[in-house]
């Protein structure tokens, strides 16, 4: 497989599975699917593709309502488990990547860059089973590559109801990438930015505005 590093360039490396989580009740959003919220022209799930095509070949969607999403190209999966939380994404993400890695996105993120990306997949090692960032306001398990081999576990915490998804991490295992490591790639962190509520998107129209007006 086909991975951009960071200089632009095309060099093999471990494989690894794209997973976008498409779950939630998007209550705060009105019940509009965030993921198909529009912004600059584009809705979100379609911009977290076009940066998921740059690394992956393999491309899977979690979500529990797969006839919304009938008109992308890639694979629509189901949770497994009966539990509705972001760790039982996981899990069916896990479950279904076809490569040994699978790295992680919810599907809320419209500024994902391809560099924030590159970082993560730089530190794949198989002594780790989790690569996550960790910035001021604590580890972001809902932007991380995880290894298949987290899926016993996994299973261990969902069936006893810990829901918490770093309480199935094995502290020797996990690759911490630091916040000065991850600015370099995205210097105001804005991959991370995610859509719950309405002023949200309201913010991210502005952060998009610009964007484009620092374009040259």
């Amino acid at each position: 497989m086909l991975l951009c590093s960071g200089n632009g360039s095309f060099n093999m490396k471990i494989p690894c599975t794209g997973v976008i989580l498409a779950g939630g009740q998007n209550s705060r959003m009105n019940r509009e699917n965030k993921a198909f919220i529009s912004l600059g022209g584009k809705r979100i799930i379609d911009r977290i593709l076009e940066v998921y095509r740059h690394f992956f070949d393999d491309i899977v969607l979690v979500t529990n309502s797969p006839s919304e999403y009938f008109d992308l190209d890639l694979r629509i999966v189901t949770d497994i488990k009966q539990t509705k939380s972001s760790l039982t994404g996981i899990h069916a993400g896990l479950f279904h990547a076809y490569h040994s890695w699978a790295m992680v996105l919810p599907c809320d993120l419209p500024f994902v860059k391809k560099e924030m990306i590159q970082v993560l997949l730089d530190h794949i090692k198989d002594r780790y089973s989790v690569i996550i960032p960790e910035t001021s306001k604590g580890l972001e398990a809902l932007f991380a590559i995880y290894s298949k081999d987290n899926i016993p576990a996994i299973e261990h915490s969902l069936d006893r109801g810990r829901l918490k998804i770093q309480q199935f991490f094995n502290a020797k295992r996990i690759y911490k990438v630091s916040e000065k490591r991850l600015r370099v790639a995205d210097p105001d962190l804005l991959s991370f930015y995610n859509i719950n509520r309405p002023q949200d998107f309201e913010q991210a129209l502005l952060i998009e505005q610009q964007q484009r007006k620092a374009i040259p």
